[in-house]
């Protein structure tokens, strides 16, 4: 028969000389330490878990004024920060709804100017109430314990000390009886939620979705745009210089694949002018319309130099030159950029008559160079 003491708060037998003995996980049974409270297992641990405590603050009183006044603090930063959460998706989802249209029109310039920066306001605002909140909880109403502890050996007394610790830290909280705090943090949660996962609805709400890899926007008898959405006619442009054009399609000058260059060409390149097989009646009259996206990179191809009929891409410097067909002439392009076929409607404006024949942007492992 054993004589040691196994009682919560004695020494399990360290008493005696020799290797230490006995201990939580000897004297008690796995059922037995589940089911003991925080406060028990740390009588039992006193001797062989190594626990100070130096300090404890157990917070504001229950019930009092100062408990009262924090939750109250706390649970209305918790509140603002989800209606600021919803005001996001009010703006984001809005936007041509019940709102503005906040892509650029002539009527919507100033909402356009603004659309970004409430976006940017109503999320950071968000995000640091969501912070402001969770100070103000734990420096107001959270326990304060200074303690210092050995470290621990993984026992099964160990872990279910860690499993109690945590369970006893959210009764201490406080949370199950400040039903004010637990509300607004459902409420709060649920606008940064939908609030952080609203930008994916892009990849839902998308002009170019259902389109493969090849396809873009533009087809035939769709118009010319320039960025402010008024429609180009030949003539509007000195010879010589170069227009960025988009598709005349919901969101056309949001869409990454269909800026295109419509190019005047002056009448020493028309002389000079050798298309590409199969494109020669692509253009019309002086006038040449090329993608604007690099087919090294991606990039956005937009420094045109007249003098040497050379299209630039600043990136990686690749060169294009226009009376090739925008074939590459210098860089790590290999293939020549897309070229639209354009024409003129009745009205005399200028409108694709087909999409692009070839993919737009960087070529594809199995193509050809051109």
């Amino acid at each position: 028969m054993s004589t040691r003491d196994t009682r919560p708060g004695s020494t399990g037998g360290d008493e005696t000389p020799g290797p230490l003995h006995g201990g939580p996980d000897d004297d008690y049974t796995p059922e037995q330490l589940a089911a003991m409270r925080r406060e028990e297992l740390d009588l039992l641990g006193a001797r062989y878990d190594g626990v100070e405590i130096l300090h404890v603050d157990p917070g504001p009183e229950p019930g009092s004024a100062m408990e009262r006044r924090a939750v109250r603090q706390v649970g209305l930063t918790f509140t603002l920060a989800g209606v600021s959460a919803f005001l996001f998706l009010v703006v984001y989802v809005g936007s041509g709804w019940f709102l503005p249209e906040w892509s650029w029109t002539e009527e919507g310039t100033v909402w356009s100017a603004l659309f970004t920066p409430m976006l940017g306001l109503f999320m950071g605002l968000s995000l640091v109430l969501v912070g402001a909140g969770l100070v103000l909880y734990t420096k107001k109403l959270l326990p304060h314990e200074t303690a210092v502890q050995d470290k621990h050996d993984g026992s099964h007394f160990d872990r279910v000390t860690t499993g109690a610790t945590l369970v006893g830290g959210y009764h201490n909280s406080g949370l199950p009886r400040r039903k004010l705090i637990t509300r607004s943090l459902g409420f709060m949660g649920a606008g940064v939620g939908v609030m952080l996962l609203a930008p994916l609805g892009g990849l839902i709400n998308n002009p170019s979705r259902g389109n493969t890899l090849g396809q873009t926007a533009w087809a035939e008898g769709v118009r010319l745009l320039r960025d402010d959405g008024s429609p180009v006619r030949p003539g509007d442009q000195e010879p010589g210089s170069l227009e960025t054009v988009f598709p005349a399609v919901p969101g056309g000058n949001r869409m990454t694949d269909a800026p295109t260059m419509l190019i005047r060409l002056r009448p020493e390149q028309i002389e000079s002018l050798r298309p590409r097989e199969g494109s020669e009646d692509y253009g019309y009259g002086d006038y040449v319309a090329y993608s604007k996206i690099c087919t090294h990179a991606g990039c956005p191809v937009s420094l045109y130099e007249q003098e040497t009929s050379r299209i630039l891409c600043p990136c990686h410097q690749s060169m294009f030159d226009v009376t090739q067909g925008a074939k590459p002439v210098f860089g790590p392009a290999t293939r020549s950029l897309p070229q639209l076929p354009i024409t003129v409607d009745d009205e005399g404006f200028f409108v694709a008559r087909s999409d692009y024949p070839e993919a737009v942007g960087p070529t594809y492992w199995n193509r050809e160079r051109i």
